[in-house]
């Protein structure tokens, strides 16, 4: 099946991890695939050397800068020939556990998980939001987290910027349904990538990885895997949906 036969993808952070996946998946599948990168160059040309198809294009973007953001639309746009989905799939984690973290370097964590993993979705949905409006609807799936949720200890602006990202996107699909536009969230527990890695090699591995029944973390294509469906032709009354990739290490009803 190539059911995004031709369609124009956005993903942010595309060039490695869990975006590369995805990107890769829609790629295999038909689609035009834009991948931002906001400062590897290298890893982001390594990934469109592995992308099917043709027409696939690199784009660089530093999206926590909202003028930056809505330019990385305009150009994906222009150089797709449209926009039909994107992914928000860009993200960073800082630490910063606040009986040890002082003052300064607190508010300076808080304000780059923010503007990175919050305000860059926004800004990013709100611009393909009006192009998918002026052109029949569209599709938004926004990369969340586990941490959302259970909570992050070491990192609280991380857990809570993802619980905005899911509150955000609740928002739009309500708002953005009557025009066609439906808006998913797929929230990962530990998934095995760069960003991770230190975690997963080191001596909390085994317990991190325990903490499913399946003895492991998540692979980035069955990440991918659940950002397609949502994304996907018949998929459109789970607009809203927040879909968990953990494993069953983190179950909430």
């Amino acid at each position: 099946m190539r059911q995004f036969q031709d369609k124009k993808v956005l993903v942010t952070g595309g060039s490695r991890g869990i975006g590369k996946s995805i990107a890769r998946a829609f790629a295999d599948q038909g689609a035009r695939v834009a991948i931002n990168y906001r400062s590897n160059a290298a890893a982001a040309a390594d990934c469109l050397r592995e992308l099917g198809g043709k027409g696939n294009i690199a784009l660089q973007a530093d999206i926590a800068d909202p003028a930056q953001a809505a330019m990385l639309v305009e150009d994906a746009i222009s150089g797709l020939g449209g926009l039909d989905i994107v992914v928000n799939n860009a993200g960073i984690y800082l630490w910063h556990p606040i009986a040890t973290a002082d003052f300064s370097d607190w508010i300076a964590a808080w304000r780059q998980t923010i503007d990175t993993n919050l305000l860059a979705a926004a800004s990013i949905c709100y611009c393909a939001a009006q192009h998918m409006m002026r052109h029949g609807g569209g599709r938004i799936v926004n990369v969340s987290s586990r941490g959302a949720f259970r909570g992050e200890p070491d990192g609280p602006a991380y857990g809570a910027s993802k619980a905005g990202l899911n509150a955000l996107s609740q928002s739009l699909a309500i708002a953005l349904a009557p025009h066609n536009i439906f808006v998913g969230v797929v929230a990962p527990g530990f998934v095995e990538t760069d960003m991770a890695a230190e975690w997963l090699e080191g001596e909390r591995g085994d317990a991190i990885r325990a903490q499913s029944p399946l003895g492991r973390v998540a692979r980035p294509e069955e990440v991918a895997h659940a950002v397609l469906f949502l994304a996907s032709p018949g998929a459109e009354f789970t607009t809203g949906t927040i879909i968990d990739v953990n494993g069953a290490s983190y179950l909430r009803s």
